[in-house]
């Protein structure tokens, strides 16, 4: 896996956690959850409504 590749998916794991603390979620579990899912995590998380 290139080097790129991994520092990309890793920050997009920390701006999931990021918008999902932003939305009453747990960040951790999020930023767990964005490390196996990536993108669709992304997505999903844009979906579901704020607590």
């Amino acid at each position: 896996m290139p080097d790129e590749f991994v520092v990309g998916w890793g920050t997009l794991a920390l701006i999931n956690a990021g918008l999902a603390q932003g939305k009453n979620r747990t960040g951790l579990n999020w930023f767990l959850l964005s490390l196996l899912l990536g993108p669709l995590a992304t997505f999903i998380l844009l979906l579901v409504d704020k607590r």
